[in-house]
């Protein structure tokens, strides 16, 4: 939001989902978040790099980047390998090309934000963790 922080990803995006989990409706202050997967080693700091934080939620949870200067979050990082990041793509400047595509931790959804009747597979818990429910 402050422009501080500047990042590019140089590969595709190779997909988009919602998150409907408690602390991602805690962390944006909204219903969900919305994050796209960058190929593994294709995303890069330009520039503002010393105000990144980072948060680590434990239990294994990706860790969580943002501007310490504005607080506009940033991505989110396998925390057993780094070359796994996903962007949000709040953050992003253009038209990245790619939509979500499943929306998880549906049980989790905010009730004054209900997970919208779009067609998109939904997950119980973790995309990929669990199989979808039916329809």
């Amino acid at each position: 939001m402050c422009g501080g922080v500047r990042f590019e990803v140089s590969e595709p995006l190779l997909g988009a989902l919602y998150c409907h989990c408690k602390r991602c409706q805690r962390r944006t202050g909204t219903g969900f978040s919305v994050t796209a997967f960058a190929a593994p080693g294709s995303y890069r700091t330009v520039s503002g790099e010393g105000l990144i934080r980072t948060w680590d939620p434990g239990n294994g949870g990706w860790l969580k980047s943002f501007c310490g200067e504005c607080g506009s979050q940033i991505s989110t990082t396998n925390p057993e390998d780094a070359a796994f990041v996903a962007v949000r793509m709040g953050a992003l400047d253009e038209d990245p090309g790619i939509r979500p595509s499943v929306h998880q931790f549906v049980p989790f959804a905010a009730p004054w934000a209900p997970v919208p009747d779009d067609g998109l597979p939904r997950f119980p818990e973790r995309f990929g963790a669990t199989p979808p429910e039916p329809a």
